[in-house]
Order: C-alpha cells, then sequence, then structure tokens
C-alpha cells in the first residue's frame, strides 16, 4: 500500500496531554493511517520532520469567524496559526439563523453588515461554508442574541410568551440542521435585559438536542461571582456542557481574583459539566461600550463609524483633542471598536493553566486595526507561554488547544494523533516558534510554523503555494437526547 503523506521522525504531542515521542505517521484518504517508530510504508510524499514537533491541528474555540470563513475562505489568519477548526458564532451572536430589515444591532455588527447576514436558515449557512471550500474546518453554534434579533423588534427587554416560542423554535430547527449548540452575550445591551427566565427556556430547548451552552456572562468585573452562578443555575437547568466564554478578572477592582473565580468554577464541576476558554492576552476587544469607558483602563480605538479618521488612537488622546470628557468622546466615536488594557497578567496566567481552559482567540476579522490575538494566539501558547516562561509543559498547552477542545465541543475523530482520526496535523519548530503579531502592528504571521494539513490535505507552508481549502463544515454528532425532541414541543416558561 502506498500512503499519500508520510512524516518522518517527529516530536509527536499527541493531543491527550501525555509524553512526548518520537515515530513516523502516515497518512491515507484524508485520516491518519499509521503511527510506527520507522514506518515501511511507500508514500507519494515524505517530509523530514526531524527535530521539529507534530501536534494534533490546534481548534480554535472561540472565534467571530462566521462570514469570514465565506468572504475569505483561505483564512490566513488562522491556518498560519496551525488552526484547524475554528468554532464559530461566539458571545450570543451569529451569522445564522439571522432574518435583518435594518442595520445589525451592537455587537452583531462585529460580524459585518446587513448585507452580509443572508443565512435565514442554520442550513444555508451551512451550505454556504461548504460552497465556499474554506481552508479550516468550522462548527457552528448559533447565537441568543441572533435569534432574540428575528422575533423582537426591541432588544431592551425580556421575551414575550409569544416570542420566546418563536425563538425556541429557531433554536430546534438550528439544532436540528446540524448546530453545535448555542452561545449568549449577556454582557451586551441587546441581551442584558433577558432575564434568567428567558435563557433558561432556551437552554432548556438545547439539552432537549443534546447541545452545548457557551456564555459570554453578565458581567466580567465586580458582580462575576454572580454572574457565574446564573450560568451554572441555566446550563443546570437545561442539563447541558457549560463552557464560560473568555474568562477574565476585568477592571482593576477585579485584579487578584482569578483564584476565586477558579475555584468557583472547580467546585461547580463537581456536580455538572464546565469548562471556560480564554486568550493568552491581558487586553480584550469588542465594540465601544461606554459602561466600560473609565480613567482607570487604557482604550484604543480600533474603527468609529462617524470618525473613521480617529481609528488608531487612544481613547483619551481623541477627548485631549476634543477638549471634551472621556465619555463624550466615546459617545460621539459610537458605533466604533476599542481594545480595552483592563487585566492583570498574574491573572491572565492563572486562567491559562487551570486545568478545564481551553484555547480561544476571540479575533475580530472585520476590525481594521484587529487586536493581536487574531493572528498570534496560538503561537504565543506555544513561544511564550511553553517555552519561554514555563508555565505550561508543552504536551499540556497543546492539549489545551486540541484534545481537550475537542471532547468539550464532541468533535470525534479530532483532537488527537491516533489512527483512524482525521489527519489535522501541525509541525512546528519548537525552539523558534513565535508570535509576531502586536498591538501597533497586529496583521502579522507567526514563525515557527512549518506546514499545516487538514483532513489530509497540505493547507499552509509558509512562503509556498499549497493544495489547500479542504476544510469541512461540522455538523453536530447526533446524541442519545435527540430521540426525545418533539417536534410540537413548546419552550418551558
Amino acid at each position: 500500500m502506498t500512503l499519500d503523506t508520510v512524516i518522518r521522525g517527529a516530536h509527536i504531542v499527541d493531543g491527550s496531554g501525555g509524553p512526548i515521542y518520537t515515530a513516523d505517521v502516515g497518512i491515507l484518504n484524508g485520516r491518519i493511517h499509521d503511527i510506527a517508530i520507522n514506518l515501511k510504508s511507500d508514500a507519494h510524499e515524505v517530509i523530514d520532520a526531524a527535530g521539529l514537533h507534530l501536534a494534533p491541528g490546534f481548534i480554535d474555540v472561540h472565534t467571530h469567524d462566521d462570514i469570514n470563513v465565506i468572504d475569505a475562505p483561505t483564512m490566513p489568519t488562522k491556518i498560519s496559526q496551525g488552526v484547524t477548526t475554528v468554532i464559530v458564532g461566539n458571545c450570543g451572536i451569529s451569522a445564522s439563523p439571522v432574518r435583518l430589515n435594518r442595520a445589525p444591532p451592537d455587537p452583531l455588527n462585529l460580524l459585518g453588515q446587513q448585507a452580509d447576514f443572508c443565512y435565514p436558515n442554520f442550513s444555508d449557512y451551512a451550505s454556504a461554508v461548504t460552497r465556499a471550500q474554506p481552508s479550516i474546518n468550522v462548527g457552528a453554534l448559533v447565537g441568543h442574541t441572533a435569534i432574540r434579533n428575528n422575533h423582537m423588534s426591541e432588544l431592551n427587554r425580556s421575551a414575550t410568551a409569544q416570542e420566546l416560542t418563536a425563538m425556541c423554535a429557531d433554536l430546534r430547527q438550528a439544532m436540528a440542521d446540524g448546530a453545535l449548540g448555542m452561545s449568549s452575550g449577556l454582557a451586551y445591551a441587546s441581551a442584558k435585559q433577558s432575564d434568567i427566565a428567558e435563557v433558561k427556556a432556551m437552554v432548556a430547548e438545547l439539552g432537549r438536542a443534546g447541545g452545548i451552552y457557551t456564555t459570554h456572562l453578565r458581567t466580567e468585573f465586580d458582580g462575576i461571582l454572580e454572574a457565574m452562578d446564573e450560568a451554572f443555575i441555566t446550563s443546570e437547568h437545561g442539563k447541558v456542557p457549560l463552557v464560560i466564554s473568555h474568562l477574565k478578572c476585568a477592571g482593576k477592582g477585579n485584579w487578584g481574583r482569578s483564584e476565586q473565580l477558579l475555584n468557583t468554577l472547580e467546585y461547580a464541576a463537581k456536580k455538572q459539566t464546565v469548562a471556560c476558554d480564554c486568550y493568552p492576552y491581558a487586553a480584550s476587544s469588542s465594540t465601544l461600550d461606554l459602561a466600560q469607558v473609565t480613567s482607570d483602563t487604557r482604550i484604543f480605538i480600533t474603527w468609529s463609524e462617524p470618525e473613521p479618521e480617529q481609528a488608531g488612537r487612544d481613547l483619551h488622546e481623541i477627548a485631549e483633542h476634543w477638549q471634551c470628557d472621556l465619555l463624550s468622546a466615546a459617545r460621539r466615536l459610537q458605533p466604533a471598536g476599542a481594545v480595552y488594557y483592563c487585566m492583570d497578567e498574574q491573572d491572565v496566567r492563572n486562567i491559562l493553566r487551570y486545568k478545564r481552559t481551553m484555547i480561544g482567540s476571540d479575533g475580530l476579522p472585520k476590525d481594521p486595526h484587529p487586536h493581536p490575538r487574531l493572528w498570534g494566539t496560538f503561537p504565543r501558547v506555544l513561544g511564550h507561554y511553553s517555552r519561554d516562561t514555563g508555565l505550561l509543559p508543552l504536551n499540556e498547552a497543546v492539549h489545551k488547544m486540541s484534545g481537550l477542545s475537542a471532547t468539550q465541543f464532541q468533535l470525534n475523530e479530532r483532537g488527537e494523533i491516533k489512527p483512524g482520526n482525521w489527519a489535522d496535523l501541525v509541525l512546528f519548530d519548537y525552539q523558534n516558534v513565535r508570535d509576531l503579531a502586536t498591538f501597533e502592528n497586529p496583521k502579522q504571521a507567526a514563525s515557527g510554523i512549518e506546514r499545516v494539513w487538514v483532513n489530509g490535505v497540505l493547507s499552509y507552508q509558509p512562503g509556498q503555494t499549497v493544495p489547500g481549502r479542504a476544510g469541512q463544515f461540522l455538523f453536530r454528532q447526533p446524541q442519545v437526547a435527540d430521540t426525545f425532541i418533539a417536534e410540537e414541543k413548546l419552550c418551558e416558561h
């Protein structure tokens, strides 16, 4: 038998968290065919990987690439990092199922303009991604805010019983069409007024379909413990796994509380399935939120619709130039995007090394001056936090970016290097891998990522033209809970 590819002599970090070992890996028909110390099979292509490390392709569990995987299917921002799978639809916002008759409300506008939202059904979106043939795999959540938008003329209140029934019907259909689960973004004005009863009803519907629930907490500032308790209660009500998105201690008054947050999360894990994700930076990025405007935090403006010439400047500089206070300047800039330097490095490290933490970039591809996490997240974990600081042993770092993520999101046959799994693989130079994207110059590919395969197809090699574009849409695998779904069943109120 002649294999498609043999990768010889790599140090294999298999994604399980187990010991690193040296072996050959053979690929056939898109899958890992064999692993052996001295693989005897012939191959159409043989790669000498001596001195390099081979890991499962990284899974970016928190992205806003919903529209980007269609509009820019080569996905250089992710494939250049070794990312082979993205989870889209986070923070309550998703490209589908969405029906817009006006400009997208904040924060749905992070994904694109009104014309970009042309997927009224989840099946429409899945088909569009498949037609686009992106270079990476795509799994999708549906957003609570996106569904609210379909049935509510005003988003600054809770849904009525009639609206909630319609919202649950949208969610039920999306789950039947293969969505992985639902996300919420309860910190944003477009969802903040939804009461816990509304969210619990949606999550109960999600539970009947066997999905996962991810949430951008109602607050990440002083009231974060209460917000975490709400998430635990909600997910337990629906009997669904919970992922707390980009867990952080935001705001100077909140610094130093990471151990308290992690202890709370670990206590909840004794009775329900919980996890979190984070990005390896002490600054966040989103739309410009008036509630976060304070002189305690440096705020960098990345875009502004009414004042586009102010992008690339700090808010305090703009306020001084306009001779007004920070809040007045922020109001004049809206709608706008911003980077908030709102976290403490030690808290970031504590959360990053926590055993239930996965890695998600939370990058914003439509941002003209994006946070460097869009291009640098995964190499930063490998280079800075594993190699340079020693915060994470390499096998643990890779596990957080592959095997752990595949398990949490039920991405079968991915996330580990073992025979029979899909050949999503990244070959990297551990001594030289480094994130090059900076806050000043964020659009830079990392160094040290030597080759990336997606479903067995070579999809990235620095400076080379490669076949690529072998990504798949990853539909949710049916669970036992599916058998309990009745089409006529209404939401719980």
